[in-house]
């Protein structure tokens, strides 16, 4: 019985992966483009299950195309710790007797490789929030994006929520009677 729920379990997958489109990203063959961030899109374009695209991509386009382009070849990468998250979390002085707290903002990698504040998305206290900006702008270079060998701007999402693992307390709700 366990072999055949097995079975079924990858038949089920193997039908599910011949029903998604081929997905090439950058003229790359891909598994998946859920991962892509959306600010990275230059352009996208689906192409049918027609004669013409099977012709020019083979039978993994039975189900269709989709065409992406990114907009930029090479992305940009921050190589002094494991991520950009990482290393302003360690650089900010946050004890674990302080208030959990959150700060989400938008940044910006200009072609010189600097991380620039571009918008502010949430903050819990004000106090986490200053020491983040000067964190962030103390930050070492990054290798910035590449569009056809040259430096290129890209985005990206730093969270920051401090004491690590502690969670956030709950909002005040209104509850009419």
């Amino acid at each position: 019985m366990r072999h055949l729920l097995l079975s079924c379990a990858l038949l089920a997958a193997i039908t599910a992966a011949a029903q998604r489109p081929l997905c090439i990203v950058n003229g790359e063959r891909r598994t998946d483009i859920a991962t892509i961030p959306p600010a990275d899109i230059e352009r996208m374009e689906e192409l049918p299950a027609d004669e013409e695209t099977i012709a020019r991509y083979g039978e993994e386009a039975s189900e269709g195309v989709i065409l992406v382009t990114l907009r930029y070849d090479e992305p940009a990468r921050f190589d002094a710790a494991p991520s950009f998250g990482a290393y302003v979390a360690s650089r900010v002085r946050w004890d674990d007797d302080d208030p959990p707290a959150r700060v989400v903002l938008r940044y910006t990698v200009t072609p010189e490789g600097r991380a620039v504040v571009a918008q502010e998305l949430e903050s819990t206290d004000s106090r986490l929030k200053r020491r983040v900006l000067k964190a962030v702008e103390e930050a070492p270079l990054w290798r910035p994006a590449r569009k056809e060998g040259r430096p290129v701007a890209s985005e990206g999402v730093l969270r920051i929520q401090l004491p690590e693992g502690k969670p956030l307390p709950r909002g005040a709700e209104l509850v009419w009677r």
